[in-house]
């Protein structure tokens, strides 16, 4: 599963799984589900891959890996992972609604509260590669490249795809995101 907020490149990314995932010759199946992603609403997508894949959404319980863009959307998320699952997370807080109106506060200390659920998590500053890559656009395929570890493929597959799947005038950057994910990895 991938999930964040709106406008941060969560669809992109699903894109490049479901293309290096078809790139293998597995069947995939990517299904999106935007909330309010126009004004900063919980986005989520779910790639799934394997020799035939019959359905494209994944039930509480049953995701292998959850990629978040926001610690809060981690958090929220948490009832899809498996057991013995990983979350791949952004460290960073972007405020839903209710806390920007006062109605609710944000919660403290979320990693925390996920590791202490025995997950396996990695925690990254997504937002400081991308800066240091050349643009904070590239948070996301700074995240793949962490990502890209935990995956057995090799890193010229995961080039290949990009070059095909992000916009030219914006690849280059792009691989400079991912090759720094894939190193902190």
């Amino acid at each position: 599963m991938i999930v964040g907020v709106g406008g941060q490149g969560t669809l992109l990314a699903s894109r490049i799984l479901g293309n290096l995932a078809m790139a293998d010759g597995y069947d995939v199946k990517v299904s999106e589900v935007h909330g309010m992603s126009q004004r900063g609403g919980s986005v989520v997508t779910y790639v799934k891959y394997g020799e035939k894949v019959y359905s494209p959404i994944i039930d509480q319980g049953e995701a292998d890996l959850i990629l978040a863009f926001e610690e809060l959307e981690a958090y929220r998320y948490l009832p899809y992972l498996k057991k013995g699952g990983k979350i791949i997370c952004n460290a960073q807080e972007i405020d839903p609604m209710p806390v920007i109106t006062g109605a609710m506060e944000y919660p403290q200390e979320i990693l925390r509260k996920i590791k202490e659920k025995d997950i396996q998590l990695i925690s990254v500053d997504a937002a400081a590669l991308a800066m240091q890559a050349g643009n904070i656009k590239t948070v996301n395929v700074a995240l793949i490249g962490v990502l890209s570890k935990s995956m057995d493929v090799p890193e010229e597959n995961w080039i290949r795809t990009l070059e095909t799947t992000v916009p030219e005038k914006a690849l280059d950057v792009n691989i400079r995101a991912f090759r720094l994910g894939r190193e902190l990895a």
